[in-house]
């Protein structure tokens, strides 16, 4: 299942088990439920992140182009293509999909952790 649905017909085929992901935000100062602004130098512990899957190798069988998915941002290769940044990864280093074909399924919560 390599479709490219989104962004523009990427100029790129994903191969074998690989993910290719747009992050939801960009990295540095974050605001809080509360609305209190956190520093990018701030201290947090292990923290991971959410991502939009853009392109998926043939050999992807758990997440399709649309889906959310939860990662960890310090195990990614960026790569840039036509001046976007994206994140490469394997599909075993997705920790999380959330996707709305997901929703139907008995006894589902949308996340597979």
């Amino acid at each position: 299942m390599s479709t490219n649905t989104t962004h523009d017909k990427l100029p790129i085929r994903m191969l074998h088990d690989r993910v290719l992901v747009r992050t939801d935000i960009p990295e540095g100062e974050r605001r809080s439920t509360g609305g209190i602004v956190i520093p990018a130098t701030a201290a947090v512990g292990r923290r991971l992140a959410w991502a939009e899957v853009v392109a998926v190798g043939q050999s992807v069988r758990t997440v399709e182009p649309g889906d959310r998915v939860l990662y960890d941002p310090e195990d990614r290769a960026e790569v840039e293509v036509r001046g976007v940044a994206y994140v490469l990864m394997r599909e075993r280093d997705l920790h999380a999909v959330a996707a709305e074909r997901l929703e139907g399924s008995e006894d589902s919560t949308g996340l597979y952790l």
